[in-house]
């Protein structure tokens, strides 16, 4: 005679990818539930997890390589510089004979070309401080001229003014360079040598390539330069 058992409720086992999705659609009653009061854990996860930051750090101190801090930089010394001010003429230029048709049509061959020679470097150089660049071309002078020297304790007296005045976060001449090259040269300036800066000069030429020669050879300054030499071959 079988035994007669008292009937048992039948519990149902969730599976885990239901409960997973249960979990993944909880997300919305979470927040919903926040706003009235409850569900405050599951309200903090989802807020922390919107707050993740994103892959490209947009930073002010321009340790990465993004074109968004030249740009930013750029803003900035806008601010700091009236645009009502006319360009006056650029101080400290460097000594040069005036180009020759040839020369200024030379220059818009490479960019090689143009910072090969000095009456090019200073008009690249007046077209940088229309955007409020200049900056990267002292930058890069300042290196050659530091790659000349050969006295010890001028290197360092140079090697600390170019620091000062071209990497310094708190300088307003600071040129943009990556975090990889920053390191390098907090490196090399414990014992600075005339190319302490290679790196950085190097990063600067090509920003400056890429970025700003483009540019200048669609400008008014480079094209009155080529209507002016023109003028010139044909009348003599």
């Amino acid at each position: 005679m079988e035994a007669l058992l008292p009937s048992l409720p039948v519990v149902h086992r969730s599976d885990p990818g239901e409960r997973g999705g249960e979990l993944a659609m909880g997300g919305g009653r979470s927040e919903t539930s926040a706003l009235s009061g409850t569900g405050g854990g599951r309200a903090m996860t989802t807020t922390q997890n919107s707050q993740r930051p994103n892959a490209c750090c947009f930073c002010w101190c321009c340790c990465c390589s993004c074109s968004w801090n030249e740009d930013e930089r750029r803003r900035r010394r806008r601010k700091r510089i009236s645009q009502d001010t006319k360009m006056e003429t650029i101080p400290n230029c460097e000594a040069c004979t005036k180009p020759s048709a040839e020369e200024i049509r030379l220059w818009s061959q490479s960019f090689d070309k143009l910072m090969r020679n000095p009456a090019g470097r200073n008009v690249f150089r007046e077209f940088l401080r229309t955007e409020y660049s200049e900056e990267n071309m002292l930058f890069w002078l300042a290196c050659e001229d530091l790659k000349q020297e050969i006295n010890k304790n001028s290197i360092e007296e140079k090697a600390r003014s170019i620091y000062e005045d071209y990497i310094s976060i708190l300088s307003p001449k600071e040129v943009s360079l990556d975090a990889r090259v920053r390191e390098v040269i907090n490196r090399k300036m414990q014992d600075p040598t005339p190319h302490a800066f290679e790196d950085a000069q190097l990063q600067i030429y090509t920003l400056m390539h890429r970025d700003s020669y483009p540019r200048f050879l669609s400008s008014n300054i480079y094209k009155s330069l080529i209507h002016g030499g023109s003028r010139t071959s044909s009348e003599s």
